[in-house]
């Protein structure tokens, strides 16, 4: 019998590959949706749905993937949704990559074109090199919004938390600042996100 840390662990795993597995599907690269590892996923998180964690960093870390797998899951749902009615989903691949990255890209340099949030919304980073659950944060609310509006193709967490990093950085070297506020805006079915330096 595996204990929950590891449970924990394989969870992450099968979360990072499905995410790759989706987007195999998504690209054409992959002919069947990866139903059975979703399938493993979902029953894993169910094992402790009702379950008393009593160790608070496990119970933490529970949460959070499942938080996490919730986002992409309802993400997936909608992008197959789309395809069996026969709906574009946006770009594929590479191609589709290039194009989000360079949206993130102007979201962070313009930050101004937006409607602002509530301040509740913001996630901060002091450091990020090492504020990696922040970061992973920021990104996951960045991907849930970018579907609840309908935006389509897929954002790399690679590729946005070295977008992040550079504009978290000048900021922090430019500002003077300690820490640096993100926090989500939506403005005309589009999201960008909005820096501000905390000192």
């Amino acid at each position: 019998m595996t204990s929950l840390a590891e449970d924990l662990d394989l969870l992450e795993k099968w979360i990072r590959q499905l995410q790759i597995e989706w987007e195999k599907f998504f690209s054409g690269t992959e002919k069947k949706p990866p139903v059975d590892l979703r399938t493993r996923v979902e029953k894993l998180l169910r094992q402790y749905a009702f379950g008393e964690i009593r160790n608070n960093t496990e119970r933490f870390r529970y949460m959070n993937l499942t938080a996490r797998y919730n986002t992409f899951s309802e993400l997936w749902n909608k992008r197959l949704r789309a395809i069996e009615e026969g709906r574009p989903v946006g770009l594929h691949g590479r191609a589709a990559t290039q194009v989000v990255e360079a949206m993130v890209q102007h979201a962070l340099q313009n930050p101004l074109h937006a409607v602002v949030q509530p301040r509740s919304a913001e996630i901060r980073v002091g450091s990020p090199d090492q504020d990696k659950a922040a970061m992973q944060t920021l990104y996951e609310r960045f991907v849930a919004a970018r579907q609840q509006v309908g935006e389509t193709g897929v954002v790399k967490f690679e590729s946005f938390q070295k977008l992040i990093s550079q504009q978290a950085g000048r900021i922090l070297s430019e500002k003077g600042a300690k820490a640096v506020d993100f926090r989500l805006e939506t403005k005309d079915g589009k999201v960008s996100l909005k820096a501000k330096p905390v000192r």
